[in-house]
């Protein structure tokens, strides 16, 4: 039962990391800050935010941010922390096997394969969605339901999903981009990072000239209802546990500790950096959306990519 908790001493760990097989150290810190920002910014933005402000916190989703951005913090300078003292791939894993021992870091471990897939599944599905509605509005063609969504949904019709192809093929793409290496993979995630970087700032740029105070009035909605978290204080703590999932991928910068030129320097400054990064972000974001347009129509017309 005692070799369930047996641990595995740093200095192990790092020489395991140095046997003469090492990965391509190819990443700066910048290199990091960017892998950062393209793991954080994605759905958890694009669509979240508006089911969150409409469901729990109104233009209080603000607010949301802030304390699921102070939270990520915390769990940020832990992270940067154990990425300078242990610069090995493996993220909590390592960190775990190192700190508590094998159980409870196989235990982590399928953690973060679910973390990851559900995740990139999440993602996969709404980048399926705007793909749709764009090649709808820009060629007047779509995927047939059946084969932009699963066996578990249904459209109004009584239509049956069977698979979301769209998504498949997507995965398919990032996958063997991983597969030919750290560099290609950066390369690819940097014009991602910048395009869709483009996109927020374009998004703050032209929506803070079409904000209307009064969609903005009450900034804190009063509590509607005996239940928890919709709207009043409490809908700011509940916006924040919806948001945060808009945070999630920076503990993916501490993945590639091997793949990095200085780790021990360029792992905290690149999980840091690229967090605070995309919480200014997602303030003035979540600002924006909420002042252009009232709350309540993103219960309707207004929610997932629409």
């Amino acid at each position: 039962m005692g070799d369930l908790f047996i641990r595995k001493p740093v200095q192990s760990l790092l020489a395991e990391a140095s046997t003469g097989n090492e990965l391509k150290r190819t990443l700066g810190k910048w290199g990091l800050v960017a892998l950062g920002i393209g793991a954080i910014i994605g759905s958890g933005l694009f669509v979240r935010t508006a089911a969150a402000s409409a469901e729990h916190a109104g233009p209080s989703i603000v607010l949301s941010f802030v304390l699921a951005g102070f939270g990520c913090a915390l769990a940020g300078l832990c992270y940067s922390e154990f990425a300078a003292m242990i610069p090995v791939s493996g993220s909590a894993y390592t960190y775990t096997y190192a700190t508590m021992g094998e159980f409870i870091a196989w235990i982590i471990g399928w953690d973060l394969v679910l973390e990851y897939a559900i995740g990139a599944a999440t993602v996969a599905i709404s980048w399926a969605e705007y793909f749709n509605k764009f090649i709808s509005a820009a060629f007047g063609i779509s995927v047939p339901f059946q084969w932009c969504h699963s066996p578990f949904q249904t459209s109004p019709d009584g239509i049956h999903g069977i698979i979301n192809i769209p998504a498949v093929i997507i995965i398919g793409i990032l996958t063997a981009v991983l597969i030919k290496g750290i560099r290609e993979s950066a390369t690819v995630n940097a014009v991602i990072v910048i395009l869709k970087v483009t996109i927020v700032l374009f998004f703050i740029a032209i929506g803070w000239q079409f904000i209307n105070p009064a969609n903005l009035h009450p900034f804190i909605p009063p509590k509607t209802g005996p239940a928890f978290g919709s709207f009043g204080l409490g809908g700011i703590v509940a916006g924040a546990g919806v948001v945060f999932f808009a945070f999630i991928g920076f503990d993916a910068i501490s993945t590639a500790a091997q793949e990095t030129k200085n780790p021990k320097k360029d792992m905290p400054f690149g999980i840091l950096v690229s967090l605070a990064i995309c919480t200014v972000l997602y303030i003035l974001f979540a600002y924006v959306l909420t002042g252009v347009t009232n709350y309540h129509e993103f219960l309707t017309v207004g929610k997932e990519a629409s």
